[in-house]
């Protein structure tokens, strides 16, 4: 049987309609996904012009420091860019773990190795580990009332043995030797795992002190007198030699003009630190940063940290 011309033209207009739809879907698709497959520091001609403009660069530091291999990547990226000049290190972090502190630490004396300038800026608190990766900074200055120092390390645990006893629970460990359970959680720490333990903290606080000693260019002994964990204010820091100067960003760019003749104008340009990670990792470490400050805020962060890892505080 014959179609009817009307029924066939729409049938026909149908179709085209579909293919339409179907393109489109397919376009926006590969654009979705060149968008997260292409790096997010891949240089635009606009990226490129604004650092042209632009030679000094800022890292901010806030929250628990630990070891963010975007943020070590950022770093080393700035050090290989010859449009940088200098580096503004913003630290507001009450400290974080060993590993963080060391490797940020490390990534930070590269960039000074490079041939660049590094200024540190301590907001309102800069202590231990925040404290530590401001060492390889050729200036750090810090605001009067800004709380910094805590030059040590702990480890922390808990005993709930006696919270267990009173429930009727009774924990069963078994282990490969005798120090391979120390700290334990469910018993106290033998004579044995607490001289282990010591001499680990003993070992991680050397290297501090050590830190310490070349950033400031100081005799580890007048180190050792200061660095008993205390905290200090920016006031008291600046007495101590422990910081350079007080002040701000604006301070530490009226210092690289003067020093350098680097232009106090722009603004210094954020680094992105967010490298090429998907975008379900940037809300997971989003989230795990808030869940950090929130623990900070109850003073609890450094003992939870512990548990695993040394921390620095």
């Amino acid at each position: 049987m014959a179609l009817d011309p009307d029924l066939l033209i729409d049938r026909r207009r149908l179709k085209r309609s579909r293919g339409l739809w179907r393109g489109a879907a397919i376009v926006a698709l590969i654009a979705l996904v060149a968008a997260f497959a292409v790096p997010a520091t891949l240089p635009t001609r606009q990226s490129v012009l604004a650092v042209g403009r632009n030679p000094v660069v800022r890292l901010t530091v806030q929250g628990t420091i630990t070891d963010d291999r975007d943020v070590i990547r950022a770093v080393d990226a700035a050090g290989r860019n010859p449009a940088i000049r200098a580096m503004i290190l913003s630290v507001d972090s009450p400290g974080g773990t060993v590993a963080g502190g060391e490797a940020l630490h490390a990534a930070l004396t590269r960039f000074r190795d490079s041939g660049k300038s590094l200024v540190a800026v301590m907001g309102g608190t800069a202590a231990s580990a925040a404290y530590m990766i401001s060492m390889p900074a050729e200036r750090i200055f810090a605001r009067d009332s800004t709380i910094t120092g805590s030059i040590g390390v702990l480890m922390q645990s808990f005993n709930v043995e006696g919270l267990l006893n009173t429930v009727g629970v009774r924990a069963d460990t078994l282990t490969s030797g005798p120090l391979k359970a120390q700290p334990n959680p469910f018993g106290p720490t033998s004579e044995a795992g607490r001289q282990v333990l010591q001499g680990v903290i003993d070992d991680i606080y050397g290297r501090f002190v050590a830190m310490v000693a070349e950033g400031r260019n100081m005799p580890e002994a007048r180190v050792r007198e200061l660095a008993d964990g205390r905290v200090y204010t920016g006031h008291q820091a600046l007495a101590l030699n422990l910081v350079d100067a007080i002040g701000g960003e604006r301070e530490a760019r009226a210092w690289l003009r003067e020093k350098y003749n680097i232009p106090t104008r722009p603004e210094a340009r954020e680094i992105d630190t967010t490298g090429d990670r998907p975008w379900w990792r940037s809300i997971v470490t989003g989230a795990k940063s808030l869940v950090s400050e929130g623990l900070a805020e109850m003073g609890v962060v450094d003992g939870v940290v512990a548990l695993w890892q040394p921390g620095l505080r």
